[in-house]
């Protein structure tokens, strides 16, 4: 899939989904991640080879399997506390919230995700990575 590295997909006509990614950026010190618009390419074939993702409008952590094995996939609150549980530092905090039943962390989820487009409004909508990390994109990026 990716040599091992887990991938962030996000939604990439979101402003606040673009400023996410690009935090994640500055505070990813293994920089082993990879990152690709659920539009794009990459997207749309793990979409095919994971029926479940076919209507997920939400950030997605892929996580390849060890020694060959299958790959997991984690949507909505799971994959922030992955995003958090990788960062590491500060960010660790963030796992508390893995206390919480999932219903009820995906409702606050889903209550940030529906405002999103209007979190930063003014924001870009498209994410253009920086010469130094557009590696780590696996669609081609302008």
């Amino acid at each position: 899939m990716t040599d091992g590295a887990p991938v962030l997909l996000y939604d990439g006509t979101c402003g606040f989904c673009a400023e996410s990614v690009q935090l994640v950026l500055r505070h990813d010190r293994r920089r082993t991640l990879r990152f690709a618009a659920l539009q794009g390419a990459f997207g749309r074939e793990m979409r095919s080879r994971h029926p479940e993702l076919a209507r997920v409008d939400s950030v997605v952590w892929l996580e390849p399997g060890r020694d060959g094995g299958v790959e997991r996939v984690f949507v909505r609150s799971d994959a922030a506390l992955r995003v958090a549980r990788y960062l590491g530092g500060w960010f660790q905090l963030a796992r508390v919230a893995a206390i919480l039943p999932r219903p009820l962390r995906d409702a606050g989820y889903d209550l940030v995700a529906r405002h999103r487009h209007r979190l930063l409004a003014d924001g870009p909508s498209c994410l253009l990575p920086p010469p130094e990390v557009r590696q780590r994109f696996l669609d081609p990026v302008p």
